[in-house]
């Protein structure tokens, strides 16, 4: 999970619990952090302003030092929301661990503002359906991609790339993440049934 400061703290730690719920390690890495750091993360909402307001959110622990991050031992790549990405994006290291993921086919998830990341590596997007929040979409159509317009609950896979437009969507975010890890969930009838 590539973070920086104030990224979102719902798609940090509702992504991470989930994801380890189901037998999966999420590493938190930043920049120039640490394994035992925190980062500052923040909360957006609209609340019928033209755009989002931020709240102070709460610290998230980095659990692997960025420095050591060994790209092959992955299986995806996980590009999350908040105002990190406006800045990280920059990080050539971060931009090469994009690329990687990019060129090795592996999947590689996006959530809201994430898609920054992934925009700012020459032909990530090119040529695929990217869903974020829309003030991404310039910067999606500048880089070849199609920006779709999710509904605020829905999550789209192209390929190996899931996105989707910020957290309200985690639920269907996470489930298409599982899928296109190959992850497979089974019910029985009967939990199904009390469930309901």
């Amino acid at each position: 999970m590539l973070c920086g400061e104030f990224t979102e703290e719902y798609v940090i730690f509702v992504y991470q619990q989930a994801m380890e719920a189901v037998g999966h390690t999420v590493h938190v890495v930043c920049p120039d952090k640490n394994a035992g750091d925190v980062i500052a993360t923040s909360l957006h909402d609209f609340e019928g302003h033209q755009t989002y307001t931020e709240k102070p959110g709460h610290n998230a622990l980095i659990n692997k030092t960025f420095s050591e991050v060994r790209l092959e031992e992955y299986h995806a790549a996980y590009a999350a929301d908040g105002r990190g990405p406006e800045y990280i994006r920059t990080d050539k290291r971060v931009q090469a661990m994009v690329r990687y993921f990019h060129e090795t086919k592996k999947p590689i998830f996006t959530i809201c503002y994430g898609a920054q990341m992934v925009i700012a590596v020459d032909g990530v997007v090119s040529g695929k359906k990217v869903a974020a929040l829309a003030a991404c979409e310039p910067e999606v159509t500048l880089a070849g991609g199609t920006y779709i317009d999710l509904s605020p609950t829905d999550a789209d896979v192209d390929d190996t790339m899931v996105s989707a437009k910020g957290w309200t969507a985690l639920a269907a975010f996470i489930r298409e993440c599982l899928m296109v890890l190959g992850t497979e969930i089974r019910h029985s009838d009967d939990v199904i049934e009390k469930a309901a």
